[in-house]
């Protein structure tokens, strides 16, 4: 199989949905007015509510839903073969994740920016908004958890990538004051001089791993799982315009750029796939992820199909930054696409390694051991990019050498494989860490919405006490998860409550189509939905039953039960109030 094929395949298929799918979404299914004032427009405030260009915010909100997902669960999910994951990222994300994203980023610019449990609480009732909040605060710890984990593997021990990702943070503070200060308006000007920065840091990390300072950079594992909540906790406190706005523009210039040459490699060199098209791993079993391809595909793809996770980013930080609701056609509904076919460039990086040194990478060496495989290529791949590379699971790693290679194999690059994966691994983890800090303060507006329930004042998104106060707790939770963690015990729970979160929003969406008197396309919703409550419920049962109770790991296990029930419980509320809307017209919402 060439992996040409499947780059051909990808672009035809999402070009076509986004031209025809995402058209009669905005035109018949949701009917966006161009003349409405956005909440950024209405609420302005210069911290949270802050009108922003439309290229800025679509940077900014695809840089944040596209964090480790499309790019560690495609290749995780590489276990089973090529097929199952290309068949997922292109029908889930044409037929759930676009869908998904876009209706509830409608659903939040309609309630007045209002978070994910907020518009539950509105459109289904109290109960239902009381356990969204609290199901969505476990989601997001446990996400949180998932992308630090899949971060500090790949940089422990890392001075090259530790300084370039480091550079990154300052940098974009700088364009975010020039943006806003110094010149404010020159936007490209702006965008110039951050991505040569940005550059300038990968090439400045090169310099840093041969030099004296090469020790201040070096963290081992257990100091980046201290520092990455650190980061998220000044992230999430910081006003947006100043770190988070402009880090995650820089990172869509770095993100859509590497994945072009990507793709563009992939046409030059045409890499042969070297993984099967289904595995012998398709029933279970498998060293990468333990249960069969279904449910499993689906969870451990998660975001680079349908992800619960974008919705808390959709009605997060984007709402308060759109400027016209055209806007959420591109920046919902094309985003979501756009980070399919970054988890398609993905699975192509990772299915071209030899199956024996992809497994040597992403299993731990006695598990690797019991495989009865031989390495191929690894000793040599080890020795060009200049570290040890097997026994890294969690896919970060195994998909830079697969795009090292890649790029290895253009003419006049074959002498540049060491910077070219230390490049990929900056690459990737700025992907990650862009869904933390966006995370991290999505997490803090939804402890200050449920904190003042209990404290008023928490309640304020200007008090200044309540923001560091509720930044701290929630990068302490996720921290706090991280130390001991492994990903392949945190990356099928993260999978689990991203899909179930999938379907809460679902459930909404369809709620507030109905509301809206559409009941006749109430199918858009109702059709994924229908799939990812199944899927996420059997994925859930695996979990408790075959992977957590037999380790005695009980606080997951109660995690993933606690989540189901809450789940289960909000959908089994919609289904009494489309009963009602359906038998009552006029609970229609002519103004939603």
């Amino acid at each position: 199989m060439n992996g040409l094929y499947l780059v051909i395949i990808a672009a035809l298929v999402l070009s076509i949905c986004y031209r025809y799918y995402g058209a009669f979404m905005k035109a018949k299914v949701l009917t966006l007015d161009a003349n409405r004032p956005t909440p950024a427009i209405v609420h302005e405030d210069g911290h949270d509510y802050v009108p922003t260009n439309k290229w800025v915010t679509f940077g900014h909100h695809f840089a944040a839903i596209a964090g480790a997902g499309p790019l560690v669960g495609p290749v995780l999910a590489a276990q089973f073969g090529y097929l199952p994951g290309t068949i997922w990222l292109l029908i889930g994300a044409c037929i759930g994740g676009a869908v998904h994203d876009m209706i509830i980023l409608f659903a939040s610019i309609r309630h007045d920016g209002l978070s994910i449990a907020e518009i539950a609480k509105a459109e289904i009732g109290k109960s239902a908004g009381l356990a969204a909040a609290i199901a969505v605060i476990f989601i997001l710890v446990i996400t949180m958890a998932g992308m630090a984990i899949a971060v500090a593997n790949a940089l422990f021990n890392s001075p090259w990538g530790c300084f370039t990702v480091g550079a990154t943070i300052p940098i974009a503070l700088f364009v975010g004051v020039y943006m806003r200060f110094l010149r404010p308006g020159h936007i490209g000007e702006a965008s110039f001089i951050g991505v040569v920065l940005v550059v300038a840091a990968v090439f400045g990390g090169n310099w840093v791993q041969n030099s004296a300072l090469a020790p201040y950079f070096t963290f081992s594992r257990t100091q980046l799982d201290i520092i990455l909540p650190l980061y998220g906790f000044i992230a999430a406190a910081l006003p947006v315009w100043l770190l988070l706005a402009p880090r995650d523009y820089l990172s869509t210039y770095m993100k859509i750029g590497t994945i072009g040459a990507l793709a563009l490699g992939i046409i030059i060199v045409q890499p042969e796939i070297h993984m099967p098209a289904i595995t012998k791993f398709l029933g279970g079993g498998g060293p990468v992820v333990p249960g069969p391809v279904w449910p499993f595909v689906c969870i451990t793809i998660a975001c680079g199909a349908i992800s619960g996770f974008h919705s808390i980013i959709a009605t997060g930080t984007t709402p308060k930054m759109l400027t016209n609701e055209n806007e959420i056609l591109p920046i919902g509904f094309g985003a979501m696409l756009a980070e399919s076919f970054v988890g398609i460039m993905a699975l192509i990086a990772a299915t071209s390694l030899i199956p024996a040194d992809y497994f040597a990478i992403n299993s731990a060496p006695d598990v690797f051991a019991k495989l009865g495989m031989q390495i191929e290529e690894l000793p040599v791949l080890s020795q060009m990019v200049g570290e040890n590379v097997a026994g890294r699971p969690g896919g970060a790693v195994s998909l830079a050498v697969g795009m090292a290679h890649i790029f290895a194999k253009i003419p006049g690059l074959e002498s540049f494989m060491s910077f070219l994966y230390h490049f990929a691994i900056m690459f990737e983890a700025l992907f990650i860490l862009t869904i933390i800090d966006a995370g991290t303060r999505v997490g803090r507006y939804l402890l200050q919405e449920v904190g003042g329930m209990v404290y008023k004042p928490l309640s304020d998104p200007h008090w200044t006490p309540g923001i560091i106060f509720t930044s701290a707790l929630i990068s302490f939770m996720w921290g706090f998860l991280v130390f001991g963690g492994s990903i392949a015990s945190i990356w099928p729970l993260f999978g689990l409550s991203n899909q179930l979160l999938a379907s809460l929003t679902l459930t909404i969406g369809t709620t507030v189509l109905l509301r809206m008197g559409k009941a006749k396309y109430a199918w858009v919703t109702l059709t994924p939905l229908c799939f990812m409550i199944v899927t996420a419920l059997t994925a859930g049962f695996y979990n408790i039953f075959q992977f957590y109770l037999p380790k005695g790991q009980m606080l997951l296990a109660g995690a993933s039960a606690i989540m189901m029930v809450l789940i289960v419980f909000i959908i089994i509320d919609a289904l009494r109030v489309w009963r009602t809307i359906m038998s009552s017209p006029q609970s229609i919402k002519e103004t939603l």
